[in-house]
């Protein structure tokens, strides 16, 4: 009966399996052929979209900040339609929006180009007030001079009339709340502690000044008077090609079968359930990023790679712990229920983790970094369901339906331990000496009139031209044949393309080009395909499309996404050392991989965002899980006052040495194959990450527990002398005569 109900369940899973593989089929294919119905919804970069370019109505030249303020205004707005739209200055007095997934821009072109709405309410609603009246908001400062303690404010400037209602609507309201709402978001809910009727207010209780100068840019956005109108619009091409969509897809499903064999070879019959486990998996996660459109680009399928490498973490894992079992001399059923049962927690600790930064980087960050964070987080939800459900169902399953022999499964013998921390200087000083490499370089580049880092447009901004060929070129062929003679112009690879839908326009993305360079780049183009001056467009300097708003979100995001890990990690293992451990080796993987990119003067743009943060999702899973191990050899010497401290580290480092090495592998395979398969724009983007992967896996095994073990060395001795230091000191009595 056993038997015939286990066959049940494994033809239950197998058939759910087949028909997520046939739905998801359907989803790829549609997405290969760039149909957001049929598949998933794709990013500028990858399908392309609709651009559309503003001009200021009116003859005078807006200010710099209110062009600034303008195009974060409209950065809010458009991601009411995708979280990857990108908004950039084009010259003095013109904005360009591109939208990913849209090919009509009739249907917002309207809303767009209107200001933003900015209301003065009370607390029941009413609106007394709206940005008309508002003529400054600026961050600022406050030192308490009593204490010196410093706040920070936004400081709220209005004009007479507004300052009549203001005093008005103070008086009336003393001590209590007057909000204020941005195109029908509660922006700031601040209480009136005193009459204000000179126009100028003070506006408290930000923590940080990032936080004051983001309020005053969206007041300062919703007081506008700036009107735009279109000047222009058109659908582009992607950014990266057609061929990185599907080479990208066919490197993960190689990726995906590379890991198959792998697991087969590696864990023979756990490794069966762990393969069908990860094809349910990602037919899941294809099948929710398609129903529920969610917008698909390039640092989201970084978010994708994670969380496979993090689904097939959660199963090595659990099957080390089953071999261990074996090898203690257990049953095969009793080591199937314990190996899950022990590996739990170090599973749920690592997951939540991730978990933690996904979705701080989702609440903080903007643009491709939640396009990052919605990836990984539904992905670690779903590896984690995957793991610890079906892949159980699977293995008690096929162990019903006869595959009982500990030969299946694999044995694992207790090992003599490695001596890790023997090496721990050496290691160190390794690392330090790769940083300080970095940082020389950085130096040297900074000192010779370069950015230290070889910032892309995103960050710096450059330069737009239109040009019309008299061949209707493929991204590709523009890349191969055109690309490297205006790389003879600039010195510099970094450049962009895109086409202009139903048309032989080539748009350029480029550093900025003084006017001889411009020149120069005509007449190469000219003497190589025919261009003449007619056929290229005015050159406009653009702006970055990263913001300093956007940038500054990334930034908080991360930190905050540290520090919320590092108090779950004490939280969860008692122990400050365990936490300020793993959050110096994320901080040395992520400076490690800041080097590579210093060094090796690869782009630093959007894609740079997505690697650091895929490295700090996978650096601090790999760091918990040898955590989890110390924490539980240590439970078990609780009450041996002669516990050997560096024995348990190097003990627990090397009982889950092959985890360690397991996964890193079959991450690093699937980035490999992108990197292989994947064009120039998309190595860029792997080549770091692969440095980030093995050193995610070196800081894990050689710094970690090494540097846990310092601290925790250093307390005791700290404890013992203290001890020493309170015991009583022996009377010394007089000798008689």
């Amino acid at each position: 009966m056993k038997k015939r109900k286990s066959i049940v369940v494994f033809v239950i899973l197998a058939a759910i399996t087949a028909l997520l593989g046939y739905y998801t089929y359907g989803v790829v294919k549609g997405t290969v052929a760039k149909d957001s119905e049929a598949g998933i919804k794709l990013g500028l970069d990858l399908a392309g979209g609709v651009s559309i370019t503003y001009q200021v109505v009116g003859d005078e030249t807006p200010s710099t900040e209110d062009m600034s303020d303008t195009v974060y205004q409209l950065e809010q707005r458009v991601s009411a339609y995708s979280t990857e739209a990108e908004v950039y200055q084009v010259g003095d007095n013109r904005i360009t929006v591109e939208i990913p997934g849209v090919t009509d821009a009739n249907e917002i072109l309207e809303e767009l180009g209107n200001p933003g709405t900015l209301e003065f309410q009370t607390t029941d609603g009413e609106v007394y007030m709206t940005g008309d009246y508002v003529v400054d908001a600026q961050a600022g400062t406050i030192t308490d001079s009593t204490t010196g303690s410093t706040s920070y404010c936004v400081e709220l400037t209005l004009n007479d009339e507004g300052a009549e209602i203001f005093a008005e609507y103070t008086a009336t309201y003393l001590n209590d709340y007057l909000p204020i709402y941005y195109d029908g978001e509660c922006i700031t809910y601040p209480l009136v502690n005193s009459v204000i009727s000179n126009g100028v207010a003070e506006i408290t209780g930000m923590d940080t000044y990032e936080e004051a100068e983001i309020l005053a840019t969206q007041i300062r956005s919703g007081s506008l008077t700036l009107e735009l109108e279109e000047l222009q619009s058109e659908v582009v091409g992607a950014k990266l090609g057609s061929q990185a969509l599907s080479s990208s897809i066919l490197a993960a499903i190689i990726g995906i079968l590379i890991i198959i064999v792998f697991m087969l070879i590696f864990y023979r019959i756990p490794g069966l359930a762990a393969s069908i486990a990860l094809l349910i998996y990602t037919g899941i996660l294809l099948s929710v990023l398609h129903l529920y459109h969610i917008t698909l680009t390039l640092a989201g399928i970084a978010g994708i790679i994670l969380s496979i490498g993090m689904a097939v973490d959660a199963n090595v894992i659990i099957f080390a712990r089953i071999k261990e079992e074996i090898g203690a001399g257990k049953s095969v059923g009793t080591s199937i229920t314990e190996g899950f049962k022990k590996a739990f927690s170090a599973i749920l600790d690592g997951n939540i983790t991730t978990l933690i930064a996904a979705v701080v980087l989702y609440l903080r960050g903007s643009g491709s970094i939640r396009g990052f964070a919605t990836t990984l987080a539904l992905g670690i939800i779903f590896s984690m369901f995957t793991a610890l459900v079906i892949t159980r169902w699977l293995l008690k399953s096929l162990y019903g339906m006869g595959f009982k022999d500990k030969k299946f499964y694999g044995e694992k013998k207790q090992r003599a331990p490695i001596n890790f921390l023997g090496k721990r200087f050496l290691c160190i000083g390794i690392s330090v000496a790769i940083i300080a490499a970095g940082f020389v370089g950085m130096g040297v580049y900074r000192a010779g009139g370069n950015n230290a880092l070889n910032f892309s447009l995103e960050f710096m901004g450059g330069t737009s031209t239109t040009v019309t060929f008299d061949t209707d070129y493929t991204i590709e062929e523009i890349d191969e044949e055109i690309v490297p003679y205006i790389e003879e112009v600039t010195g510099d690879s970094n450049i962009q393309t895109q086409k202009v839908a139903d048309s032989t326009d080539v748009v350029f993305k480029t550093r900025t080009l003084t006017l001889d360079e411009r020149q120069e780049m005509i007449d190469i183009l000219g003497e190589n395909f025919g261009v003449t001056e007619d056929d290229v467009s005015e050159s406009q300097n653009i702006s970055s499309t990263i913001s300093s708003e956007m940038r500054s979100d990334a930034i908080w995001a991360v930190i905050i996404a540290t520090i919320c890990m590092l108090i779950y990690i004490w939280f969860r293992f008692k122990d400050i050392r365990f936490a300020g451990s793993a959050v110096i080796a994320l901080v040395h993987d992520v400076l490690i991989v800041l080097a590579f990119y210093a060094l090796s003067r690869t782009s630093v743009g959007t894609t740079f965002i997505a690697c650091m943060l895929t490295l700090v999702g996978y650096s601090i899973n790999a760091t918990i899980v040898i955590f989890d191990r110390i924490r539980e050899n240590l439970a078990l010497e609780e009450g041996n006052r002669n516990t050997d401290l560096k024995l348990v580290v190097n003990n627990s480092i090397t009982q889950t040495l092959s985890r360690s090495i397991n996964t890193s592998l079959t991450t690093f395979i699937m980035v490999l194959m992108i990197f292989v398969l994947g064009v120039s724009s998309i190595r860029e983007f792997t080549g770091p990450l692969m440095v980030g992967v093995v050193c995610g896996a070196y800081s894990s095994v050689f710094l970690t527990g090494a540097i846990w073990y310092m601290m925790k060395n250093r307390s005791l001795k700290k404890q013992t002398v203290k001890a020493e230091a309170e015991q009583p000191k022996p009377s010394k009595k007089k000798k008689k005569k």
